[in-house]
């Protein structure tokens, strides 16, 4: 990975629930996550552009796929993060660190979805 400026190209949520938690993402994020079954995995793709800056991944139900609060973290960019654990709470979800400064890198949060994963949140303000 030598002098690879971003080297994260992709990223599995395992779920449980397909449409709870696709449900659950699409509210928090608002954004539409396209489906996808191939088999024998049940999938759901965070949106992407193509070239852009960033990664995409997706939410994944099969055998071997359990949700977990342990393990590698993932943080979706967002607005507004007291908004954003709002809605979480409000869909199932529930704050497991409330808003934390990181300096002058903004603010994360982690809170845990509709399937217990962790997940994080990180905005400039």
């Amino acid at each position: 990975m030598k002098n690879l400026p971003n080297p994260v190209h992709w990223f599995e949520i395992p779920v449980l629930d397909m449409k709870r938690a696709r449900q659950f993402y699409e509210t928090v994020l608002d954004a539409s996550l396209q489906p996808r079954d191939m088999d024998p995995w049940e999938m759901a793709f965070f949106p992407m552009a193509e070239g852009a800056a960033g990664t995409t991944g997706c939410l994944v139900k099969s055998a071997g796929y359990t949700p977990s609060h342990a393990g590698t973290l993932v943080y979706f960019s967002i607005a507004d993060i007291e908004e954003t654990l709002a809605t979480v709470q409000a869909h199932g979800g529930k704050t497991i660190t409330p808003k934390t400064s990181i300096g002058e890198h903004g603010f994360i949060a982690h809170f845990q979805d509709s399937e217990g994963n962790r997940v994080g949140l990180h905005a400039y303000r």
